[in-house]
């Protein structure tokens, strides 16, 4: 079974929702990446997306721009992001998502890379600038090897569109929460749960919800009704104004461990109300 499969099926079964924070690889530099992906397990974190570091991160804010360019001063490459995953494989069963852009993926070839990712221990791909109707071959190498296919949704999304994700994507649905690029927000969308709700409609996959997620309030709303909640841009902030490295890794744990239990509470409250009304 892929690990992240096996995580949801685990976290379903104690009623939680799953904490998925995001990082740039390479950011400052590979080896306090690693430092940072170990804290961030220890903190908790359920899965891990780890992005490649692009040079035209249409899809990011500039939050996340400045990690892909600092990344990409220290010569950060798809093999050395790799290379990193397989380092951190060595000591953790995380789950593991590359999240990244076509172009680097295309490059490598498709059939070379979806070998390294899973020799490497990566889980998932989502590949932002890919869409579903045109991820055929990605699609076709990675479900030969066992690796997971991640879609994303957004508040536009029409019907079909849903059904569209729903059909072709593997592991969970990730819902963009608010139209636009990635970056902290201090409101979400008032609608988010009844589109979360609609999109169940379509589906059995896990839904988690990113973009825009950046306090331990609004992680632990997103674990009430949602299966599972990334925050990438809050964590890099964090890190960016932390300054020393021993300091960024430490304040990332510390950070994701505070959203955690927040999303914990939430969820047992939730469950707790539940029964209580089964028992009324």
């Amino acid at each position: 079974m892929n690990r992240i499969d096996r995580k949801f099926s685990e976290l379903k079964k104690c009623r939680e929702a799953a904490l998925i924070p995001f990082v740039t690889a390479g950011d400052p530099e590979i080896r306090t990446s690693l430092k940072i992906l170990r804290a961030l397990e220890e903190a908790g974190a359920d899965a891990i997306e780890v992005g490649v570091p692009f040079s035209d991160p249409m899809a990011d804010g500039a939050t996340i721009q400045r990690a892909s360019e600092r990344a990409l001063r220290g010569k950060t490459s798809l093999p050395r992001v790799l290379d990193l995953i397989r380092e951190f494989r060595r000591r953790s069963e995380t789950p593991v998502i590359l999240f990244g852009y076509y172009n680097p993926f295309f490059h490598y070839g498709l059939e070379r890379f979806v070998r390294d990712a899973v020799a490497a221990g990566v889980d998932g791909i989502l590949c932002v600038d890919l869409p579903p109707e045109e991820s055929g071959e990605l699609r076709r190498q990675a479900e030969k090897a066992g690796l997971h296919t991640i879609f994303l949704l957004a508040p536009t999304s029409d019907s079909a569109r849903i059904k569209l994700v729903a059909r072709l994507g593997r592991g969970f649905i990730y819902y963009v929460s608010v139209t636009g690029v990635t970056g902290a927000r201090r409101a979400l969308e008032s609608e988010l749960q009844a589109q979360v709700a609609r999109i169940r409609r379509y589906t059995k996959l896990p839904i988690g919800v990113g973009f825009g997620i950046s306090t331990p309030e609004q992680a632990a709303r997103i674990a009430s009704f949602a299966d599972a909640a990334v925050v990438g841009s809050a964590l890099i902030d964090v890190m960016e104004r932390a300054g020393r490295i021993g300091k960024k890794v430490k304040d990332a744990k510390s950070f994701i461990a505070r959203l955690k239990r927040a999303m914990k509470k939430r969820r047992q409250a939730v469950g707790n109300r539940r029964q209580s009304r089964v028992g009324a």
